[in-house]
């Protein structure tokens, strides 16, 4: 545990983490069909057994002839063999058949010479190369065998599975049914966007921010506004949420001051409410992990990269295990080189915004200055954090740091 005034201690992060998972006992969405033109980026939800070898059998691997790989040794440019040209169900000695890609090899065939190597006169053929057996074959199987398991439950589906899916003779697939997440924001000083904010006002937009951030995992969010800072408003908004979404993000309202009220609202709401609250985690100190009903609690401080920091870090892994993913799907990472020396608070896990660039195949990581974790320009201008953890003060110039992307590397 760590010290800060304004919180009695604070809580390591993987300390805090685990301890909620545990008393959640988080368990994967129900399942859903749904057409192979609507599963990318959903999660597969059992595994992908293949029903037949793939190929389902042996097909040549280019558009040329059928032979025997026996008939052409010794052929080169200069001195090439002469085969006769063939439309029978057998290839037999000295013959060859004209073939495309994909198609069955005919029977007495055990190799593919490429048009290229070849010169078809009436119905003689010139080949000026020499084959091995099984030369340019795809052999039956050899791609994936019947019984194998392709594609593990669990996996984010991507162009190349529903490709495997489709060539096994699908159409629909069985996928985890998105987690519904409620999202509130918090705060008399927050104006909808598209009205027009009083003068101590500002427009909010971490409902739109977590939103995206949900999207993007795989989750089905659904924004329930703003509730000012009123404890009836905001446990009302809390009630609704819980009754109706399978989990549910809070912004704003959980530090330690006279309006932050959202603790509050779940502690007077049932057991065991807030496990956790105030973590050493630079930003998204305030944030805390409760639970009602069974159900996941988040509540993320009202500071957009605070916000930010805290989903990555506590969001993201219930996500994954609510979508039934074996582990938790991590950013992009590359390695890089720090340009200047960031100094950092010992016992508190530090999330540096840096901008990433590749410069003679090496990559460089700029730290990004802001002050304050309501900066969200830190994110915009930045394309990756780097994690100095708990036991370290900072990072030195030149060090070798892990970056975790959250952007497109650029190359100068």
């Amino acid at each position: 545990m760590a010290i800060l005034k304004g919180f009695q201690k604070l809580t390591h992060v993987d300390e805090a983490l685990q301890t909620w998972l545990d008393i959640l006992q988080v368990k994967k969405r129900g399942e859903t069909t749904v057409p192979l033109n609507k599963a990318l980026n959903r999660i597969l939800a059992t595994d992908l057994i293949a029903s037949g070898d793939l190929p389902p059998f042996d097909k040549s691997a280019v558009d040329g002839y059928a032979l025997k790989a026996e008939d052409t040794t010794g052929a080169t440019q200069f001195k090439p063999i002469t085969l006769h040209l063939t439309n029978t169900q057998e290839v037999g000695a000295k013959q060859a058949q004209q073939i495309w890609t994909g198609n069955p090899i005919p029977k007495g065939a055990n190799a593919v010479i490429m048009l290229e190597n070849t010169k078809k006169t009436n119905n003689e053929l010139e080949i000026w190369t020499q084959l091995a057996r099984n030369g340019n074959i795809s052999k039956k199987g050899e791609d994936v065998k019947k019984g194998e398991n392709i594609i593990q439950a669990g996996t984010r589906l991507k162009p190349h599975h529903i490709a495997m899916l489709a060539a096994m003779g699908n159409t629909q697939t069985k996928v985890t049914k998105k987690p519904q997440i409620a999202i509130i924001t918090t705060g008399n000083e927050l104006a909808q966007a598209g009205t027009t904010p009083a003068t101590n006002q500002i427009y909010e937009s971490n409902g739109i921010m977590l939103t995206a951030m949900c999207q993007e995992l795989g989750a089905q969010p659904t924004y329930l506004g703003i509730a000012k800072d009123d404890l009836t408003e905001i446990t009302q908004k809390l009630k609704t949420a819980l009754q109706n979404y399978d989990a549910v993000i809070t912004s704003g309202g959980t530090s330690v001051g006279g309006l932050d009220l959202v603790p509050d609202a779940v502690n007077n709401l049932g057991k065991p409410g807030v496990i956790t609250h105030g973590m050493a985690l630079r930003p998204a100190m305030p944030t805390a992990l409760a639970t009602l009903n069974k159900k996941p609690v988040m509540i993320l401080s009202g500071n957009p990269v605070a916000a930010i920091i805290g989903f990555e870090t506590f969001a993201r892994p219930l996500i994954c295990k609510m979508l039934g993913m074996k582990h938790t799907e991590p950013r992009p990472q590359v390695n890089a080189t720090m340009t200047r020396k960031v100094a950092t608070t010992l016992g508190r896990k530090t999330y540096v915004r840096v901008k990433v660039t590749q410069k003679n195949k090496e990559f460089l990581a700029e730290p990004v200055s802001a002050r304050g974790s309501g900066a969200i320009s830190t994110m915009t201008r930045g394309n990756g954090f780097v994690i100095v953890p708990e036991n370290r003060e900072g990072i030195t110039k030149n060090e070798k740091v892990l970056v975790h992307l959250f952007g497109t590397v650029e190359t100068t």
